[in-house]
């Protein structure tokens, strides 16, 4: 499974863990992906959708 959003390409981002004494470590933060069943094209479809597009609407959820 892709670790990105099929609606709007939201996808895995790295950056750095810095703890208290500083040692900086790589590290990445995932976006909140939420495999749902969406209509595309008139036919329900399995997507992997991040909660931002659900909560705004950019996504119609197939009953």
């Amino acid at each position: 499974m892709a670790r990105k959003c099929a609606i709007c390409g939201k996808g895995v981002q790295t950056g750095m863990q810095v703890s208290h004494s500083h040692i900086r470590t790589k590290r990445t933060w995932s976006p909140n992906l939420q495999r749902v069943r969406a209509v595309v094209k008139g036919a329900p479809v399995r997507l992997n959708v991040c909660t931002r597009c659900l909560r705004s609407g950019k996504v119609q959820r197939s009953v």
